[in-house]
């Protein structure tokens, strides 16, 4: 990549436009491992290209998978031969991480499907998007490399239709709103995200109100989109935490009394063109039966 219309340009950018194929992470952690060098010559994310530079690489095969399948049992909501959508139980983590090495999602679909996408790597084969532990509801997972390169841009243009149910505290005095507020990590506290980071990403979510009850409300929350703990941080940020919520302010007291173990959050639906040609496919996920209990008792 040599044209003089790139130079000046940063390298992980450059890059981007020639191979619209490849996520902006996937490029930065290519140039930082020296798959992809200018001149020979490894450098970093931020270098900027100028006159004469050639820009070589190449992507690696996808890392084998080392985890070892679990017997778990999975709710198979939708399969082909490109992807399977789940509805994830409350509890289940979705991919290992530091302190978890067994029992999570990718485990289980290991053992059900052989042929998960390796783009996600060692450990998190076929991983497109993720549900935290707390959260229940639809996820989807590529069976193939081509098609979670064909989700992964649906969800990086917020294409995909994404609901959620919330259970929270307070009453909202409308019916419905939005929230419109860059999401960043917390500046005095990195495991948690804010509204008031110094530096964020713009994050959009919107609501509406499905029933009123004395001291919480449940609300339909669509996601335009993505970001780490969106939902939870943005209706923390309007004061209407989510039930349960042991990191924004939920109300342990509250969840206990409710008999509540986890956050009231349900992802209840999920939309998305499927990788290969069709009609666009949809999915609804009732509340289970734990929040279904906690809405019934809560009276008409």
């Amino acid at each position: 990549m040599t044209r003089q219309e790139l130079s000046g340009s940063r390298l992980d950018s450059a890059v981007a436009l020639r191979q619209p194929d490849l996520s902006r992470s996937r490029i930065r952690r290519l140039i930082e491992a020296g798959w992809i060098t200018v001149s020979g010559v490894r450098v970093k994310v931020a270098y900027r290209l100028r006159s004469g530079d050639r820009v070589e690489g190449r992507v690696p095969a996808p890392e084998p998978l080392e985890l070892r399948p679990e017997p778990i049992p999975l709710d198979v909501v939708y399969q082909d031969a490109s992807l399977i959508v789940v509805d994830k139980p409350a509890g289940m983590v979705v991919h290992p991480a530091a302190g978890r090495s067994s029992g999570t999602l990718v485990h289980a679909l290991l053992h059900h499907c052989d042929d998960l996408s390796g783009i996600g790597g060692m450990l998190r084969p076929g991983i497109v998007h993720r549900l935290d532990k707390g959260t229940s509801g639809l996820l989807v997972v590529a069976k193939s490399d081509a098609a979670h390169r064909a989700l992964s841009a649906q969800f990086k243009c917020h294409s995909v239709d994404r609901e959620y149910l919330a259970l929270v505290r307070g009453a909202p005095k409308r019916e419905h709103g939005s929230v419109d507020a860059a999401i960043g990590r917390h500046p005095g506290d990195r495991k948690r995200f804010s509204t008031r980071a110094r530096s964020g990403r713009r994050a959009v979510t919107h609501w509406s109100v499905e029933a009123r009850f004395a001291e919480l409300t449940l609300l339909r929350v669509r996601l335009e989109t993505g970001r780490t703990h969106q939902i939870r941080v943005h209706l923390t940020s309007i004061g209407l935490p989510v039930v349960g919520d042991p990191v924004y302010g939920g109300g342990r007291a509250i969840s206990r009394a409710l008999g509540l173990e986890r956050q009231a959050l349900h992802a209840a639906v999920l939309g998305f063109d499927p990788p290969e040609a069709g009609a666009r496919l949809r999915f609804e996920s009732p509340l289970p039966a734990d929040l279904r209990c906690v809405i019934a008792g809560l009276g008409p």
